[in-house]
């Protein structure tokens, strides 16, 4: 890109946009949690028969959250007597660049990304493990016992679900044979590529993955690092104003980045499902990444991001629906069932892509990929459909009122003679 430089000036030049592609991610990860965090309050309205934000930005409150991060941004910073004063200024923002790192081999794109690598995918998962330093020193630093504890819930929680989730996304490496995130995008053009309809054991890792990283996010129900019940805010108890806010940078950055992985190794990267081509004036056949170069990167760009929040708000449906569990149960989850899990769907689709024939490979791919459309439809059908009812009657087991016939112990209504 940078070829008709001189040698003087290549270098200013590659950190010229090495600056502006930091930028830009950083940007990014600060949009990205500001839409998230509206989003999280939208939907846990939405599930709890509430509004949500609804002043600040019109009827929907799209400025709430800009709103509570200006609040922060001049909000007083204390730092507790019997915290440690460096550790508890740094760690936040380990946290923040282990989140931030991951991005830089994400690619958003057909050429999208801020550095290509053939191990991105390694590289990924590296640097994510590396945000539980940053939590160790929040939940240490903060000289309260309740920080120490939630800290060190979150580390062993986190360091655990690594090892399934690094091993789930090994599944579809085997079927891709590479950890260049690029190239296993381009494989899936179309939807029926898609590696999680490649086979049964690319199907499971899927959701054994996104059950994983959910866990590694500190999102419910595993968030027992953060159980106001027994430890107030858990490892970031203590914290307020700007630092509070980076926190939470990270972690909705490290949902993206998550969900990121599972949009390119499952779910066709940028792809929109139906292989897009033209005919140029030459003969030559282009692909949607290379319409103008910018259009098509527009689209490409649009479609990864649109998948990667529908997996995010995937994570916010499942947290404002299912019941805590206990520390012990998460553990026991990851250590005697979500390990195992793993190591078999890895084994499996290795003997699978040896042993099974092409034709029966390709007719179960199909079989798997109509099943699952029909349930996707299933369920969208049935979403219409509650959210057509006036609120109080999609669940009427749960939402009568105690003097309505038939609710618990009341009288039912007589029927008519």
């Amino acid at each position: 890109m940078l070829d008709w430089l001189s040698d003087a000036w290549r270098d200013y030049g590659i950190f010229a946009l090495a600056l502006i592609a930091s930028n830009a991610l950083i940007g990014f990860m600060l949009i990205n949690a500001i839409f998230s965090v509206w989003l999280e309050r939208k939907v846990a309205g939405r599930i709890q028969d509430r509004l949500g934000p609804t002043r600040v930005g019109g009827k929907f409150g799209w400025l709430q959250t800009l709103a509570d991060g200006m609040k922060l941004l001049v909000k007083e910073d204390t730092i507790p007597a019997a915290a440690d004063q460096f550790l508890f200024r740094v760690g936040p923002y380990i946290a923040l660049v282990g989140s931030f790192l991951a991005f830089v081999a994400l690619p958003f794109g057909d050429g999208v990304v801020a550095r290509e690598m053939n191990i991105a995918l390694f590289f990924m998962l590296a640097v994510m493990s590396s945000e539980v330093f940053g939590i160790i020193l929040i939940g240490y630093g903060s000289g309260s016992k309740w920080s120490l504890f939630g800290g060190i819930r979150e580390s062993a929680q986190m360091v655990s679900y690594e090892i399934p989730m690094a091993l789930c996304v090994l599944v579809p490496v085997v079927v891709a044979g590479s950890m260049n995130l690029g190239e296993v995008a381009k494989m899936q053009s179309s939807i029926w590529n898609w590696l999680i309809f490649h086979d049964p054991f690319t199907f499971c890792a899927f959701w054994t993955y996104f059950t994983c990283a959910m866990a590694s996010c500190k999102r419910a129900p595993f968030d027992l690092a953060e159980a106001e019940s027994e430890l107030v805010a858990g490892f970031h108890t203590e914290y307020s104003g700007f630092r509070w806010l980076v926190i939470f940078m990270a972690e909705y950055g490290s949902m993206f980045a998550v969900s990121g992985i599972a949009c390119i190794m499952f779910l066709g990267g940028w792809s929109i499902g139906v292989p897009v081509e033209l005919t140029t004036f030459f003969g030559e056949t282009i692909g949607l990444g290379t319409i103008g170069m910018v259009i098509g990167n527009v689209i490409n760009v649009t479609v990864f991001l649109t998948k990667g929040w529908i997996l995010v708000f995937v994570m916010m449906w499942v947290r404002w629906t299912l019941p805590r569990l206990r520390i012990d149960q998460v553990m026991m989850m990851c250590l005697k069932y979500l390990i195992p899990i793993s190591c078999v769907l890895l084994v499996g689709v290795a003997l699978w892509t040896l042993w099974i024939p092409a034709p029966i490979q390709r007719y179960i791919a199909w079989g798997i990929f109509a099943v699952s459309m029909g349930a996707t439809a299933w369920l969208v059908m049935q979403m219409i459909t509650l959210a057509k009812l006036p609120p109080g009657t999609g669940m009427p087991g749960m939402w009568r009122l105690a003097d309505e016939p038939g609710y618990h112990g009341a009288p039912k209504a007589e029927k008519p003679a």
